[in-house]
């Protein structure tokens, strides 16, 4: 399909995708870009990450049970509702794509399911009554973060470079439109490695809701097909009694799920095996 987004149609027995014009472009002419007119077997494809926003708000901390998991092991700095900060969107990779180790970089690389909202139309200053006609869909997102980087970061009490390196922004595998989701406040969320249920728990558990989450970062301006993410939950590796046992290393497949949006998975390699060639040396200035 070289790039175009498709619509997943037919039933289970036969799914096919109708080939479309580019997501942006979907949602910015209001869910009326034409269609391309050609149909592929869905097995024939294969799907790349959905959409590249203009902007990717990251939001932390709205699970407290993901800040009460990193108290009980003693993290370095606690995880409170309220953190936000955007994403690298460079740095997004779609379902079955490598999330490359940079060894040099990071010894302790880590999983973070996470729900992400698509934003459907442009908007500002609006309230949490009125953010329902701004949310066009859902899809799984998996925040790749190297703890330590991270925890030197937070000393400023600010992060964002341990989650914005190269290939650590998986998302996917596809878009789900908000009429499809009964209540994105009742889905069952698990993330594995491996096949080991790493992560499970409920986006009923959400401190902070959808609407909330939407209307408080609409004073930065929403353009069509941004991204919002909603926080992870309990059973990141760090949060594990022995962390080193837990991280990701090359050869792990993570699968991160979301209950009616679908399976995320992704490998992770070496960046010998990625590029044929040793790891870069990692600058250090801090």
């Amino acid at each position: 399909m070289d790039g175009d987004i498709g619509a997943l149609l037919g039933g289970a027995d036969r799914p096919h995708l109708s080939a479309r014009r580019p997501t942006r472009e979907f949602f910015e002419r209001g869910g009326r870009a034409g269609e391309t007119g050609r149909t592929f077997p869905l097995a024939d494809v294969r799907l790349r990450a959905p959409i590249v926003p203009k902007k990717f708000f990251h939001t932390a901390g709205n699970f407290r049970e993901h800040h009460e998991d990193l108290v009980r092991v003693d993290w370095s700095h606690p995880v409170n509702k309220g953190i936000v900060f955007f994403q690298n969107v460079d740095a997004i990779i779609g379902p079955e794509d490598a999330i490359v180790y940079p060894e040099n970089l990071t010894r302790e690389l880590d999983y973070e399911l996470e729900l992400a909202v698509i934003i459907g139309k442009p908007g500002k200053f609006f309230s949490a009554e009125q953010a329902a006609e701004h949310i066009c869909g859902y899809l799984v997102f998996n925040d790749i973060t190297a703890r330590d980087i991270q925890r030197k970061e937070m000393e400023s009490g600010v992060f964002s470079f341990s989650k914005a390196i190269d290939t650590f922004c998986p998302i996917g595998p596809y878009i789900v439109t908000a009429d499809e989701i009964d209540d994105p406040h009742d889905l069952d969320m698990e993330l594995r490695v491996n096949g080991d249920v790493r992560q499970k728990s409920s986006t009923s558990r959400l401190s902070v809701s959808i609407p909330q989450l939407v209307a408080y970062h609409s004073p930065q301006i929403y353009s069509a097909g941004d991204i919002i993410t909603t926080g992870t939950i309990a059973g990141v590796a760090a949060s594990t009694e022995d962390p080193f046992a837990n991280y990701l290393k090359p050869g792990d497949v993570v699968e991160a799920e979301i209950e009616s949006l679908g399976v995320l998975r992704n490998h992770v390699v070496s960046w010998q095996d990625a590029y044929g060639t040793p790891a870069p040396p990692a600058e250090q200035w801090v």
